[in-house]
């Protein structure tokens, strides 16, 4: 998301790329564009050789040679971006050594977990509808060339990164007909210059539901659920089978409430308002939800809604001046079902567009610059080039025309060492690659202010790694490297997607190498916590100081919540101190003073409960004055203090702590040295041995020296072997692990204090390790039949009867006609959505355990699903009584359809997993999990139009009680009142 210039202090800001974006888009859709005024260039620094062998096998004709650039090494780096761009919980995986976590109330002003996820560019909103759209370009180059992970080591690294933007939209999405769509107020996050890891302002979460939905937005994030889900398919079918469920369901969501997602979240329409509409993403979603489950009634739905696709302007020709970006992705769509089905209609669009890309259609083509960039539009024009060149490879890997084959590949390569530095600048647009990388992107993380600020520091403090910037904004290839120049120099999880996909192709046809050891793990630039010291009055009884804590943290960014600080003296004579409080910013100033030892005291001030963070010009920094004396007639001479600096400036005598560690300056040192070393520890004893592991205890040591226990070494010696390993505790007990089976160990504790001095070591213990567990070959048990209730007509719920297992079972899948995986789960009931009114479905169940074993099938049911409602429609009223464990809710359900109902049952689910009914009234009510159904008695059945019936239940709840938010009446979704 784009910034503007500003100085500290406030500033304006402006719509990133929408307003550009939308007004180019319609300027493309209204008029043809002018004659291109210089080819695309059709050579690389290497020298050409005219039969480069092709991903899929085929040699192109007069080909580009394989080029210098490192594609694996690009790919490397451009994966490792998104880990950049991490909300929430930073994870173990995550390389970016200068990133912590950030954002970990996400949600709670809704009651839920809204945490991860990716911000979306330089700026900290989570906007779904661009970082779905990313998650499906990634999926995609995966599900097309995954070989090309493979061969450059980055799978893992892809497979990380999917699965944490995935986890999100499953959080993101607690209900059939709920998704929250953005985190975070744009406007006021954009005003506010940082660290994502000291976020300053509230960041409210918005979401489209039943009542006002987006099917723009729900069908990209079912599409790029559906794409992953093909991903994860080959090495965690479980995990896919969750994605595709949340699929299918957005999908139903988007087909079902037509309607602009701006609309209803109206904090996104200046930012990333969709102007092409959601016919696209029905198309779109449809296409992926085909390729995930193999369901023929998906892409009889994608060539259905294909022909309401936009056209040029006064044309019945579908649009192709345009390209695949976050906002339209009918071109995507193009190439899809081109090569899904082989239909001419979708060969002709797809061949169209991508001509007008290279060879112009009807003299009318893409501006190209000297240079030879591909330049659609000013805003981010390196984004757009490359999502067209992934297009390109993916379509012209598949297209039997020689001609256009080699046409669409030249041009991709073209386009993607544009960006990697071939280029008349010789200068990479990609941070941290190649030559000339730039080094100023609009990135608040990445450039680590303490002073809510663009030019403080003037320095970038952070590379980031394989982000690609904007690029030139004008086919004339200049570029500035500018931190306020957020049209050529912002970055954005969008500008990676296609390129970083095109990239795996481009690895997967000529090689390359991921750099060994990266990334190096990066050092502070500066000292990041300090205290600054001035004296103020320099008395002949007293020492008048200002104390400052400055907090310009960014490796990564934190903010103090329990800082303290201690300045250091030694009184002369034997007469009292007086220490008199002052000016202070915020915590409060000391007016005692303690002994530390001998002749040395301090006075120390208290900042817990004040944050102090890099995030503003007095946010940063905490400003505490005081003033330390005797009374009339005493001594003082300051310049023995330990902590005394007559210079005004950072003070390293004054040591600073946080949570009681010290993160700056040094103590005093002791009077005496520490020379004592700890007492021996008693002899361990083993418990909990396992084939790989074990647990040690010992008698803990004292240490009587004055530097106190630091903590224990422990050393592993293995029978046989003379390399004996070093294990550290800081406690008297030791769990250790990776072991091997049937070997025998000894351990001895050695005790070591503050001053470095260690004990005698202990007795030793002697284990051997068991023989490891015969592998797990035993399926579980099969499952019991399963029973349906509340059938409606498009889903139903199942519930069944355990399995059971010789170690246990994980979880249970569902099949639809013995083939089709309806959904998995690790309870024994699921919800069970997409299907077809008054249509007969038989449904099985198996057990998976731990090991993979899959059980045989259950019995089967056969359930017919009820009939379509004539012309319904419902409306639910939800009010609550709530007190401090429990609540009282009424639910009036009307039927607000032309036709009566003869029986009807209620489902929702509640937000969080501590509410539970209790007993009821006026219906039958049963849970699973959080979802509850309620289903009518003998005398209210029966609901004419216009009707309502109110029933009713008492629950309990632990810590808070929203209420449901979507409602469904015999599966029907209902409208919440």
């Amino acid at each position: 998301m784009h910034h503007p210039t500003r100085p500290p202090g406030p500033g304006r800001t402006r719509s990133r790329r929408l307003l550009a974006t939308g007004a180019a888009l319609l300027t493309t859709l209204t008029a043809l564009a002018a004659p291109a005024t210089a080819a695309p260039r059709t050579t690389t620094p290497a020298a050409v050789h005219t039969g480069a062998v092709r991903a899929d096998g085929a040699r192109t004709t007069a080909a580009l040679a394989a080029p210098t650039f490192n594609y694996a090494e690009a790919l490397q780096k451009s994966l490792f971006f998104y880990e950049a761009q991490q909300s929430g919980k930073k994870p173990a995986w995550n390389r970016v050594s200068w990133r912590g976590d950030s954002a970990l109330t996400d949600g709670a002003d809704v009651g839920l977990d809204l945490t991860g996820g990716w911000y979306d560019a330089g700026d900290h909103v989570k906007f779904g509808f661009p970082m779905a759209f990313s998650t499906t370009m990634l999926a995609w180059g995966a599900v097309e060339y995954r070989d090309g992970y493979v061969a450059s080591g980055q799978l893992p690294h892809l497979l990380n990164n999917l699965r944490f933007v995935n986890d999100y939209f499953v959080r993101a999405h607690p209900a059939p007909n709920v998704l929250y769509g953005q985190v975070g107020k744009g406007d006021d996050d954009h005003k506010w210059w940082g660290p994502a890891e000291v976020l300053p302002m509230a960041r409210p979460a918005y979401k489209i539901d039943a009542s006002c939905g987006g099917a723009d937005l729900a069908g990209e994030t079912a599409a790029a659920m559906a794409a992953s889900s093909m991903v994860f398919r080959p090495t965690d079918a479980a995990y896919a089978d969750k994605l595709l469920t949340h699929a299918r369901q957005l999908y139903t969501f988007a087909d079902t409430v037509r309607k602009s997602y701006h609309e209803c979240i109206t904090d996104a329409t200046s930012f990333y308002r969709s102007w092409s509409g959601y016919q696209d993403e029905l198309v779109w979603g449809a296409i992926w939800l085909y390729r995930a489950t193999g369901d023929a009634t998906y892409l009889a739905k994608a060539e259905s809604e294909y022909d309401k696709l936009g056209t040029e302007n006064q044309t019945t020709t579908k649009s192709y001046k345009w390209t695949l970006a976050w906002d339209n992705k009918q071109f995507g769509a193009y190439v899809l079902l081109a090569n899904l089905t082989g239909r001419q209609k979708y060969v002709d669009d797809a061949n169209r567009w991508l001509d007008w890309w290279t060879v112009g259609v009807n003299g009318s083509r893409v501006n190209y610059s000297p240079g030879g960039e591909a330049v659609l539009d000013s805003w981010g024009s390196l984004r757009y080039a490359a999502n067209t060149a992934f297009a390109a490879l993916v379509y012209g890997d598949k297209t039997s025309d020689a001609t256009r084959k080699a046409r669409y590949h030249d041009f991709a390569v073209r386009q993607i060492n544009y960006a990697l530095g071939d280029n008349p600048r010789n200068s990479s647009y990609v941070i941290g690659f190649g030559n000339n990388s730039p080094r100023n992107p609009h990135h608040r993380t990445a450039h680590g202010s303490w002073w809510d600020s663009q030019t403080v520091p003037t320095e970038t403090r952070h590379v980031l790694y394989g982000a690609l910037v904007g690029g030139p904004s004008s086919a004339n290839d200049a570029y500035t490297d500018s931190r306020s120049d957020y049209v050529m120099n912002e970055v954005a999880t969008d500008y990676n997607a296609g390129f970083t996909s095109a990239l795996a192709r481009l690895s997967q046809e000529y090689g390359g190498t991921p750099l060994a050891g990266f990334p190096v793990a990066e050092q502070p630039d500066l000292d990041e916590l300090t205290v600054e010291t001035t004296v103020m009055q320099a008395e002949t009884r007293a020492t008048g100081l200002k104390a400052v804590i400055y907090n310009k943290s960014a490796f990564p960014a934190r903010a103090l919540t329990t800082a303290k600080f201690r300045y250091y003296f030694r009184p002369d004579g034997t007469g009292p101190v007086t220490v008199t409080p002052g000016y202070t910013q915020g915590c409060p100033s000391p007016s005692t003073a303690r002994q530390l030892s001998g002749d040395i005291w301090y006075v120390e001030v208290d900042c817990t409960g004040y944050t102090i963070a890099p995030a503003g010009q007095s946010q940063h920094r905490m400003e505490v004055q005081f003033k330390i004396g005797v009374p009339e007639g005493g001594t003082w001479d300051p310049t023995n203090d330990p902590s005394y600096s007559a210079t005004a400036g950072p003070n390293r005598k004054v040591p600073l702590y946080s949570g009681g560690v010290r993160v700056w300056g040094e103590e005093p040192a002791p009077a005496t040295p520490d020379t004592t070393a700890p007492s021996t520890p008693g002899a361990p004893v083993v418990s909990a041995v396992t084939a790989t592991g074990l647990t040690l205890t010992w008698p803990a040591a004292s240490d009587t020296g004055g530097s106190g226990l630091a903590g224990y070494d422990v050393t592993q010696a293995q029978a046989g072997s003379d390399a004996p390993v070093l294990l550290r505790s800081s406690t008297s007990t030791l769990a250790v692990t990776g072991l091997a089976a049937e070997r025998t160990y000894t351990f001895t504790v050695v005790a070591r204090d503050g001053a470095g001095n260690r004990s005698a070591a202990s007795p030793a213990v002697t284990v051997t390790t068991p023989a490891a567990p015969a592998p797990d070959t035993t399926a579980p048990t099969a499952p019991g039949a399963p029973t349906a209730s509340a059938v409606g007509p498009t889903g139903l719920t199942l519930a069944w009867g355990p399995a059971t297992d010789n170690v246990g079972v994980t979880g249970y899948r569902v099949y639809r006609g013995g083939t089709v995986l309806a959904g998995s789960t690790t309870g024994t009931s699921l919800a069970v959505i997409g299907l077809t009114a008054a249509t007969a479905y038989t449904f099985t169940v198996v057990a998976v355990d731990a090991a993979g074993n899959v059980s045989a099938a259950s019995a089967p049911v056969t359930v017919t699903t009820a009939p379509p409602p004539a012309s319904g429609g419902c409306t639910v009223g939800y009010v609550t009584s709530d007190w401090s464990t429990g609540f009282t809710a009424t639910i009036t359900i009307t039927n607000t359809g032309t036709t009566g109902t003869n029986g009807w049952t209620l489902g929702f689910s509640f937000p969080t997993t501590g509410q539970k009914v209790g007993g009821g009234w006026s219906a039958n009510y049963t849970q699973t999990g959080t979802a509850v159904t309620a289903s009518n008695l003998s005398y209210n059945g029966t609901l004419a139009p216009g009707a309502s019936t109110s029933i009713g239940f008492n629950g309990s709840h632990t810590g808070s009680n929203p209420k449901p938010t979507a409602f469904t009446l015999n599966g029907v979704p209902c409208t919440a009142s």
